[in-house]
């Protein structure tokens, strides 16, 4: 293996990789070699996409909530003997 020095990075780009380091739980050097060899055709890219949007709400809601959501959905839980026949 070899070592590189890679100049020019603005911080945007510095700043977006520390944060992708860090989300994997990696260092900002491995994650800048998987990134290359992903751009290279080296290594496939993962296609699993993980979305970020609604994180915010993620176990925000109390029991009162829970039952709440069961109860307005319990029809979507029924099966229409009819129609399956």
């Amino acid at each position: 293996m070899s070592t590189m020095t890679i100049r020019g990075l603005d911080d945007s780009t510095i700043k977006a990789l520390k944060e992708k380091a860090k989300h994997e739980g990696t260092s900002v050097n491995a994650a800048l070699v998987e990134l290359l060899k992903e751009a290279l055709g080296i290594k496939k890219k993962k296609r699993t996409v993980v979305y970020k949007d609604l994180d915010h709400l993620a176990g925000t809601w109390d029991k009162k909530d829970h039952a709440d959501f069961q109860k307005r959905v319990a029809d979507f839980e029924k099966i229409d003997e009819k129609m399956w026949k």
